[in-house]
């Protein structure tokens, strides 16, 4: 279950990059990050009262915890994604976002001293490697000729708010109700949003309210919000940031997907071949391979068996 969790937010975020590129020109970042959260506010709320209630001294006796993890998801990596993409394209957007597994594995090993397992280094390079060729569309010269820009760099430094974000969810409390968590942290990044997007409004960057707009607003608030990050949160608890990570590389897997299926893309071979180790890697990062050597005579090797957990 944890597995399919982590699947159905890489499908949903990966949504969210492609309609927020689309949509750069009609919605302002900051008022498509205001309302994307304003609304999965609204959607949480009927079903947070009640939990949000109960975990009252829970959330106040956390409250720092809390806060922080507001800022630099809601308010901070989610609308300076949405920041970059006004001046970079979805393709290079998920390609620094492919960082954040290598640098989940980083800040677990400096903050906690969890280490990689030798297997899950391998699942993480892996599912990279399958995310470049992705990308490069099997020629590596497409990829060293890739522009970088300023767009580019607030991504990298999104993604490691993100990677906080992630690793930091090991302090999460255990007797918190996750729609409580995820709502506080909600109200949170809602307040803090709140400054930037009155001095948007006075700015004149508002957008009319279009069908395309609405479904736009609609779909990253209830899909890309609610359910990804309930999704997220869950798995990370029961897996760690470490075996999670490397999901994020389903992202620009799925943009494939749906270019083909919705856009009259064509699928090509280096498709397969990247979306393969894309797979591949993350199969090896989320299971464990031990292998047993026994020797029941001696001087003699018995067979090897592979147990897989």
């Amino acid at each position: 279950m944890p597995y399919l969790m982590l699947i159905l937010s890489a499908f949903f975020w990966s949504g969210n990059f492609v309609l927020s590129r689309g949509m750069h020109t009609e919605i302002a970042p900051i008022s498509l990050s205001f309302w994307r959260w304003a609304v999965a506010l609204l959607i949480l709320l009927p079903f947070a009262l009640k939990p949000l209630k109960q975990d009252r001294q829970i959330i106040q006796k956390n409250l720092k915890f809390i806060i922080f993890q507001g800022i630099i998801s809601i308010t901070g990596f989610n609308t300076l994604i949405y920041i970059a993409l006004q001046s970079t394209t979805a393709i290079n957007a998920s390609l620094v976002n492919s960082a954040i597994p290598v640098m989940i594995a980083v800040i677990s090993q400096a903050v906690y001293r969890e280490r990689l397992t030798g297997f899950q280094s391998m699942g993480i390079l892996l599912s990279l490697f399958g995310v470049l060729y992705l990308m490069s569309k099997g020629n590596l010269d497409i990829l060293l000729a890739m522009e970088f820009n300023r767009g580019d760099i607030v991504v990298l430094f999104a993604t490691l708010l993100w990677a906080t974000y992630s690793v930091n969810l090991k302090k999460a409390p255990r007797e918190l109700h996750q729609i409580s968590y995820l709502a506080s942290i909600n109200i949170v990044g809602v307040l803090a949003l709140v400054p930037f997007f009155l001095h948007d409004i006075a700015l004149g960057k508002t957008f009319p309210i279009t069908l395309p707009n609405v479904m736009t607003i609609g779909y990253v608030a209830l899909f890309a919000s609610v359910l990804a990050f309930l999704f997220w949160n869950g798995a990370i608890k029961k897996l760690g940031a470490n075996k999670a990570g490397p999901f994020i590389h389903l992202m620009p897997v799925f943009s494939t997907i749906l270019a083909v299926l919705f856009l009259d893309e064509k699928l090509m071979h280096y498709h397969l071949t990247g979306i393969i180790f894309v797979f591949a890697g993350i199969f090896i990062t989320s299971f464990k391979f031990s292998m047993v050597f026994r020797n029941n005579v001696a001087g003699a090797g018995s067979p090897i068996k592979g147990q897989v957990k």
